[in-house]
């Protein structure tokens, strides 16, 4: 990447992006683990490893429904005679005959012994016979009752499970900090476990803030914003894997606001505001909020949007992160702030998105001393690596963002890039 150096950089007295998460993240922990029913864990995060403590499968059984055999009993089978799959063969042995001296179905469970010149009609699960070494296929067969004739022989070991060979005992098959998928269920289940420790889906509470503010529903008229921000940062909350409110919106009403947020932490993990972050006169949030001096605004070198609140409220001393009013802005701070604090509460490892280095396909620029996360779409190149194609940032923030699965990260030294450098890349994984 080509970058230059801003020579009005060195006067900045903005905090650094990454000491500031640093120094909000540190005074976080994550929730408590609770135990819950498996059919309950899907979306929470696990609070330790799951190990396997049977094996799976439990026994040996047939993974295909076929017939269970002694190989050295169906060896010679298809190596010469004629069938309609393999091809005619002339002269040599015919295809092999066995005895079917029962069948055993899934829900088999006397043992049963396999003699020379015998062999079992199998389901798939059912128990293997002992002695048996390989499934045969039916359609590899003439599907006899009594007798059949085997036109090809398998491997040896074909068309069955050993005991623990899917999951052996002691093995790790679910991770801390992993979230629950449904895979995962499935696995853990196979493995005869009914209940799991996982860390709870923090309670995430939004508020808009700002007399100007109207809601959804019909256009804005001057002296009006219509608040897209409550309902797009529940919408990402819910994406972070969180159970979140929508209060709506708040006045600048100093005890409205106050008793609104003392309310809300009776059932919240995690407050969320927006707007009201600045220093002018109408920035009711940060007046009222610092005064208390539990909550702490500070001027982040982050574009777009500058002002950052974190802090906590109640007696319960539940979390609060303040984001700008622009939805822009707003969205922006929700994922290099309030995803990864979402995260760490949730316990999952790890709490940052995954990024990845790509190929610039426009030259660009960006304000110095600020680091500048940019809507971009990023695509996988033929033979490997990613493209990056900008999208509309700065005041069209917004617009970029909802076209975008991935967010360019310029830092705060870094004020051209030429299209062709190599800039990092945070993955969006929304799914569209």
């Amino acid at each position: 990447m080509t970058a230059t150096a801003d020579p009005e950089a060195a006067a900045n007295e903005l905090m650094p992006l990454a000491t500031y998460l640093g120094s909000v993240l540190r005074r976080l922990v994550a929730l408590p683990p609770l135990d819950l029913d498996l059919t309950q864990a899907y979306g929470n995060v696990l609070a330790g490893d799951v190990t396997v403590p049977h094996p799976v499968p439990a026994f040996d059984q047939a993974a295909i429904d076929g017939y269970a055999a002694r190989w050295e009993d169906i060896a010679a089978a298809g190596r010469a005679g004629s069938h309609p799959s393999f091809g005619s063969f002339e002269g040599g042995p015919r295809p092999v005959r066995l005895n079917v001296v029962g069948d055993l179905g899934a829900a088999s469970w006397r043992p049963v012994r396999l003699t020379p010149g015998a062999c079992f009609s199998v389901a798939a699960g059912a128990p293997l016979p002992l002695g048996a070494d390989v499934v045969v296929p039916v359609h590899w067969t003439d599907q006899g009752m009594a007798n059949v004739e085997v036109y090809h022989a398998p491997k040896r070991g074909q068309g069955l499970r050993r005991a623990g060979e899917l999951l052996a005992v002691g093995q790790v098959i679910a991770h801390r900090g992993a979230y629950v998928t449904p895979a995962m269920v499935a696995a853990i289940a196979s493995a005869g476990i009914g209940h799991v420790v996982v860390r709870p889906s923090p309670r995430v509470v939004i508020v808009a803030t700002g007399d100007e503010l109207v809601d959804v529903g019909r256009p804005s008229q001057p002296g009006q914003i219509v608040d897209a921000n409550s309902h797009a940062l529940t919408a990402a909350s819910v994406e972070a894997g969180a159970l979140a409110y929508r209060i709506g919106i708040c006045d600048d009403d100093p005890e409205g606001l106050r008793g609104l947020l003392e309310d809300q932490t009776l059932r919240a993990d995690l407050i969320i505001t927006t707007g009201g972050t600045g220093t002018g006169p109408g920035d009711m949030v940060r007046r009222i909020l610092s005064r208390q001096g539990a909550v702490e605004f500070t001027d982040v070198a982050l574009y777009p949007g500058a002002a950052l609140g974190f802090g906590t409220v109640g007696a319960e001393e539940v979390p609060v992160v303040c984001l700008p009013g622009d939805p822009g802005a707003a969205l922006i701070g929700f994922e290099v702030l309030v995803r990864p604090v979402i995260q760490l509460l949730a316990g999952a490892e790890p709490v940052f998105r995954p990024s990845v280095r790509a190929h610039l396909l426009e030259t660009i620029s960006s304000p110095g001393g600020l680091r500048e996360f940019r809507p971009a779409h990023v695509a996988e190149r033929r033979g490997g690596g990613y493209t990056v194609q900008p999208l509309a940032g700065g005041p069209y923030t917004l617009s970029g963002l909802a076209e975008a699965n991935g967010l360019l990260v310029l830092g705060e030294r870094v004020t051209h890039a030429a299209a062709g450098s190599t800039v990092d890349v945070l993955l969006l994984d929304r799914r569209r």
